[in-house]
């Protein structure tokens, strides 16, 4: 058996363990949070989804052994292809793609902004290395960086603001950390804030002109000065939270999820505070996610490779900012925003991705390790 684990566990040996705890957690959180999805669609049958989540994560934790074994600077090359094969698919899916709420985010079960945020964050750290004796030059250095980050971001926008944002975001820190200049990086985020107001004045100057803006603008307002009625998930997850307490109801023992018509995914950790508690099924989740990034940094700064620097980070800082901002919808510190939780939430693609991702970095973690992290 240690003979096996050798084989085939690489890497960083904690960020393993995190991700076993978390990909345990999450079958028992699916099978316990998914019952209000088979009542509305599959009778009550919890156990079709059960096993098509169990399926995806074995998948995906065969993906990160795989993913282990490549030299990480292949991905430097093949992000120069995947970031156009992403736009392509943002591109179709805009036009193509499964409408829901005004919004088009799949094609074929398939949702590419999972791939477009990998692709994006791998292109960004390659540039950044080959960009970085001119980063200060907006022109030579950080424009040519830029222009990916725009046209990305631009094509999620429209179906996913909340996406949009967060890669933004995460691209804008990994632009920080590659020494570009502040006053560049404060006109960025001016231009983009600009933006973002003229579509809400121009939605209200002729309202439903963007249809996506209207429910940007109700999510905001709801979250502010809404109902109960309006508010009524938050609500519900609220109450989820309130029950549950320091040590919670107890694994399935949680109610409010059969009310809660995304508790399987978007307030996955309000019924995780139900039924484990505000200790375990709370604080604990939080202490996981930031030992990830922790350990992502350790690796960060001990590897060789800036363009390893700078994925590492990139990708974990991806992570757990996205775990943040789903944990901050579920106690309702932020407005709904549609973001999955890492590993946990059930979903296809969003866990093969993030399992992509995970793979990534304990790649680089092996090869500054030699497979010995203390």
């Amino acid at each position: 058996m240690q003979n096996l684990i050798d084989k085939y566990i690489k890497g960083d040996k904690v960020i393993w363990t995190i991700i076993i705890i978390l990909s345990l957690y999450s079958i028992v959180m699916a099978y316990s949070s998914s019952s209000n999805l088979a009542f509305r669609i599959a009778g009550g049958n919890v156990t079709p989804y059960l096993m098509k989540h169990v399926l995806i994560m074995v998948m995906g934790i065969l993906l990160i052994i795989y993913l282990q074994f490549f030299n990480f600077r292949y991905f430097s090359r093949l992000s120069q292809i995947g970031l156009y094969v992403s736009m392509i698919l943002l591109l179709v899916t805009l036009v193509f793609g499964v409408n829901k709420g005004n919004a088009s985010r799949w094609i074929m079960g398939f949702q590419p902004s999972d791939l477009a945020k990998i692709i994006l964050i791998i292109y960004v750290s390659r540039m950044l290395v080959f960009k970085q004796v001119v980063i200060k030059d907006f022109k030579i250095g950080l424009l040519p960086i830029l222009w990916p980050i725009a046209i990305v971001c631009a094509l999620i926008l429209p179906a996913d603001f909340s996406t949009a944002a967060l890669l933004f975001v995460v691209c804008f820190t990994m632009l920080f950390i590659g020494r570009a200049k502040v006053k560049h990086l404060v006109s960025i985020v001016g231009g983009a804030v600009f933006l973002f107001l003229f579509m809400i004045l121009l939605n209200l100057a002729f309202p439903g002109l963007l249809p996506r803006v209207d429910t940007w603008q109700k999510r905001l307002t709801s979250y502010e000065t809404g109902t109960k009625a309006e508010n009524y998930q938050a609500e519900m997850a609220k109450r989820a939270v309130a029950t549950g307490f320091l040590f919670g109801k107890g694994p399935g023992k949680g109610n409010v999820k059969n009310d809660l018509y995304s508790a399987q995914s978007d307030f996955i950790y309000a019924s995780s505070i139900e039924e484990f508690g505000s200790v375990f099924g709370g604080i604990g989740l939080v202490v996981l996610y930031l030992i990830l990034f922790f350990r992502s940094i350790r690796i960060m700064n001990k590897t060789d490779s800036k363009f390893g620097a700078y994925t590492v980070f990139g990708l974990s800082f991806l992570l757990v900012f996205q775990a943040i901002i789903n944990m901050g919808v579920g106690v309702n510190l932020f407005p709904v925003t549609g973001q999955p939780l890492p590993l946990i939430s059930m979903g296809g693609t969003s866990i093969l991705f993030t399992c992509v991702a995970l793979g990534i970095i304990l790649n680089i973690s092996r090869t500054v390790y030699k497979d010995d992290v203390k």
